[in-house]
């Protein structure tokens, strides 16, 4: 989420703004909305930013003058070049005040290159769902963003189209085959694959299609893109070759006899790698301070597994001294997938961790109504940290060194930061306040100093949650009882046939991703702040074969989001020039 902090009623408007390379100490203005601020920088070539991490222009694939993508000949050839440290940034719960993880994310990596250290940002690429629905866009926010914003935020390099484009011919494929003869004897009812679309539309995720005469009729329905399995394989394949075999081993359906039906016994692999080549290679582009930053991947932490592509992230550990990446959400959903999956799957070991938290949301989970976050209460403050503790707690399992990182607003008060100052101290882990929202690097710096020191400790491989071996049903009680607090789990019978399908299959030795809420440790999202002793219910499970992990879907959690009553999209428009208005 963009992190927008509304000091001043009316933002200032765009044309009185300077506009010159870099903002003037004392800009951006209260209240300014993110994408004045990023139009008042000129973007630097991106052969400039490149060549920051010593990658000459012949070895990048240009989408305009500040984009641009690393060709695979290029990052094949970095795959025996020394690794350099790697951070990973993540939050307390979320709540609707908001905790600003991309912008810590871009403010730290700019701190840490003002210190003088060769680093690198790793993000995710927005989905148009939220960008149009709820969250607004995903570039960060005030003096710590990624440009070009608007590029972004929208279509950037297609890769997202692309990886639609690639999960609907597989559906296109699965029906195809039925009409012809169906010579793989598919059962129509035992068909798992869906459709996917890059917006939120809750009245696609269930209805029928084939009606008319000219297919089979079937019941089917769509995931967002950003739920997509293609999306996690994209995010995990190591190279093209390996993103093929992923493709094939895409689980679409079972025959008519219970056996599996995989993507390449319809052919299809091959097709879909085609549509993805150019899609998985990385995207470079840089911040407002022209440190480079590569966006690339998008997959949804509470629906999937919520991390960027270990392309990009490997490539960025063979090129920068330093890298900054973000896991999506709280830390009990895209952090300890990115433990237990991402890292198990690419060998990844962080050297620190960030943990990011606001005083107004730690406010909202110490019981204060957000109509009344404005008002300083320390001992709300200290009711909230119970919620950080959790994480800390969780975070601390994985044996990676850590820092609290206070995302700064100026509405906070000393009496609160002394509150959190005295949690953290119980806590046993140091809190370091940044203003990278307002000051830009100057506002991280010492954020980016404390991470620095964490770096100088031996790097060991992190403790993950359960072991291979350990059963399905095992994996997730674990994350259950060990990371949310649950006193248990509870499994409907559809799931629990699934998980034992799975098992027979051969699939038991895969990770799980959880799919539940993000608002709380519980499956409720009411359950704010410490829930504790809560039963966690498994509605139903889904595999995701070629991605290499099984979804476990948690209560009301729908894979395909809806729009809120008032969407972000009422207030965009195009000026009179035919620029974007109310893109953030």
């Amino acid at each position: 989420m963009t992190d927008y902090m509304p000091w001043h009623d009316e933002p200032l408007a765009e044309e009185s703004l300077p506009l010159e390379t870099s903002p003037p100490p004392d800009w951006p203005p209260p209240g300014s909305p993110d994408i004045v601020v990023a139009r008042a920088v000129t973007p630097r070539p991106i052969t400039e930013v490149a060549a920051r991490l010593g990658i000459a222009p012949s070895d990048l694939l240009p989408y305009g003058h500040t984009k641009a993508k690393l060709p695979h000949a290029f990052t094949d050839d970095l795959a025996e070049r020394p690794r350099g440290k790697l951070v990973l940034v993540t939050s307390i719960t979320p709540t609707p005040a908001g905790e600003g993880k991309t912008t810590a994310t871009v403010g730290l990596g700019d701190g840490l290159n003002r210190l003088g250290h060769r680093a690198a940002i790793c993000l995710r690429e927005p989905s148009l769902g939220p960008c149009f629905g709820m969250k607004g866009g995903a570039a960060g926010g005030g003096r710590s963003q990624v440009i070009p914003m608007e590029d972004i935020n929208l279509h950037f390099t297609g890769d997202f189209h692309a990886i639609t484009s690639a999960h609907n011919l597989l559906a296109a494929l699965i029906d195809n085959h039925l009409h012809w003869n169906n010579e793989l004897n598919l059962d129509p009812e035992r068909i798992t694959w869906k459709r996917a679309m890059d917006m939120n539309d809750r009245a696609l995720r269930h209805l029928t299609v084939g009606q008319g005469g000219q297919s089979v009729p079937r019941s089917d329905g769509f995931d967002i893109t950003a739920a997509s399995e293609v999306m996690a394989i994209l995010c995990l394949a190591h190279d093209l070759d390996d993103l093929q075999r992923r493709l094939g081993e895409i689980v679409v359906a079972r025959t008519r006899d219970g056996a599996p039906v995989l993507a390449r016994d319809l052919k299809a692999d091959g097709a879909m790698a085609a549509l993805l080549r150019q899609a998985l290679a990385p995207n470079l582009v840089q911040t407002l301070e022209h440190n480079p930053a590569f966006v690339h991947g998008g997959p949804f932490a509470n629906i999937a597994h919520g991390c960027n592509s270990v392309m990009a992230t490997r490539s960025a550990l063979a090129l920068a001294d330093v890298v900054v990446t973000e896991a999506g959400f709280g830390a009990d959903l895209g952090a300890e997938k990115f433990f237990n999956i991402k890292c198990r799957q690419a060998g990844l070991a962080p050297n620190a961790v960030v943990v990011v938290a606001t005083l107004r949301a730690l406010k909202m989970h110490g019981g204060v109504a957000q109509e009344a976050l404005g008002q300083p209460d320390p001992q709300a403050v200290r009711r909230g940290a119970a919620n950080l503790a959790r994480h800390v707690e969780n975070l601390r399992s994985f044996g990676v060194p850590l820092v609290v990182a206070l995302n700064q607003y100026d509405q906070d008060s000393d009496e609160e930061h002394a509150a959190l100052r005295e949690a953290c101290e119980a806590m046993g882990v140091e809190m370091t306040v940044s203003s990278h929202w307002r000051d830009g690097s100057a506002g991280s710096e010492a954020l980016a100093e404390r991470v620095a020191a964490l770096l100088d400790a031996p790097t060991t491989a992190p403790t993950l949650t359960y072991a291979d071996e350990t059963s399905l049903v095992d994996k997730v009680r674990s994350i259950a009882t060990r990371l949310y607090g649950a006193a248990d789990i509870s499994l409907e019978d559809r799931a629990r046939r699934q998980l034992e399908e799975y098992e027979a299959l051969g699939y038991g030795h895969l990770p799980v991703c959880i799919a539940k809420t993000q608002y709380s440790f519980a499956a409720d999202p009411e359950l704010r702040g410490l829930a504790e002793g809560h039963v966690l219910p498994i509605r139903e499970a889904e595999l995701a074969a070629g991605a290499g992990f099984v979804v476990i879907l948690c209560g009301a959690i729908m894979r395909m989001p809806g729009m809120p009553r008032h969407p972000a999209s009422d207030g965009m428009r195009l000026d009179e020039a035919g620029e974007i208005e109310g893109l953030s």
